[in-house]
């Protein structure tokens, strides 16, 4: 019986110093005897440590982007050299000649009225005196002529000696299932639109995308996501909410349209002003807004497009290939094109 006692008491005592070792590892601080564990500290700073977060993993889809892109313009380089060697070849020429035909010879010289109003256009991003700056404007611009011409020149033999790029290009794989979306479920391109309603450059993009969907009725399904920028923007997160306030009742693309052709109405007597004029259920739409339900789902959209790299509006994501800002139609359509393409459509 004493021993059975004495071994109870031993494995007692060793779970105290189990529990207490534990504790000391756990342990970050004291302060009068009391322990400042691990897990504290971590939720007392779990805001900034989420922010921090999100931080890196956007520094990750930068670089991850970054390289990408040195990829990509090293396979251009590769392959513009070898078409003009081919075609100075095909011409019994030397590269420096077809050159000369093709680029050099095309090149556009600005006049001094152009030069000047480029250099107006654009004075406030040259810290260099006027008189100074003229000389290397007009070069910018040569230069951007002759770039020009070879990109055609280029392009043009790209068709004829029937390039294709197998480089794939970076994706980010981001949710679309459940967010407001038009255009064929089964498209073979998806835009996926990280947008801010006060943004005016994401109204910028709104005419471009308009005509996206005008040339692609069927190859394009475009998704709205929120990314409000509440730092700069006061009425962005109230008027993405309105948005999903409206789709709960079929009706975001008729808000969201309002809302891009209006946007300096965007307050919340605004917003239900909105509500009135498209015919929604005002007072479901008013509890809606008011009680901020889907405050939480916003910030959601906004933790998932950090994760993929977004840092501002616009942000596109076009079967995962990421475009940022207020792009031209040109460039949305290029990598459309090339979507196409790679999957055979083209």
């Amino acid at each position: 019986m004493k021993l059975h006692r004495g071994l109870i008491t031993f494995a007692m005592l060793a779970c105290a110093v189990v529990a207490s070792a534990q504790s000391n590892a756990n342990r970050v601080a004291v302060l009068d005897g009391q322990i400042i564990t691990q897990q504290e500290l971590e939720k007392a700073a779990d805001a900034e440590l989420k922010s921090l977060e999100v931080r890196r993993l956007q520094n990750e889809s930068a670089l991850a982007q970054d390289k990408q892109q040195i990829l990509s313009k090293a396979l251009d380089q590769i392959v513009a050299e070898k078409l003009l060697d081919l075609e100075a070849a095909k011409q019994k020429k030397t590269k420096a000649e077809l050159l000369e035909a093709e680029v050099d010879s095309n090149v556009e010289t600005p006049s001094d009225a152009e030069v000047d109003a480029f250099y107006e256009a654009n004075k406030d991003r040259i810290p260099i005196p006027k008189a100074q700056e003229l000389p290397q404007v007009k070069q910018y611009l040569v230069e951007r002529s002759r770039t020009r011409f070879r990109d055609m020149l280029v392009n043009r033999l790209k068709k004829e000696h029937g390039f294709k790029s197998y480089l794939e290009p970076l994706r980010a794989s981001v949710a679309t299932a459940g967010f407001p979306s038009k255009g064929p479920a089964n498209a073979p391109v998806t835009i996926v639109e990280f947008s801010d309603f006060e943004c005016p450059y994401c109204g910028g993009l709104y005419p471009t995308m308009k005509q996206v969907e005008k040339n692609y009725p069927q190859q394009v399904r475009i998704v709205y996501r929120q990314f409000p920028l509440t730092n700069i923007h006061p009425y962005a997160q109230k008027a993405a909410e309105a948005s999903l306030c409206a789709n709960a009742q079929k009706k975001f693309w008729e808000f969201h349209d309002s809302m891009f052709e209006k946007q300096r109405e965007l307050s919340i007597a605004d917003l239900k002003q909105r509500a009135v004029d498209l015919k929604l259920d005002t007072q479901e739409f008013n509890q809606c807004l008011d009680s901020g339900r889907h405050a939480a789902a916003i910030q959601a959209d906004i933790q998932e497009g950090a994760k993929h790299g977004v840092t501002g509006t616009p942000a596109l994501f076009i079967n995962g290939r990421l475009l940022s800002g207020n792009q031209p139609y040109a460039e949305i359509r290029d990598v459309i094109e090339d979507e196409l393409q790679r999957k055979g459509l083209k």
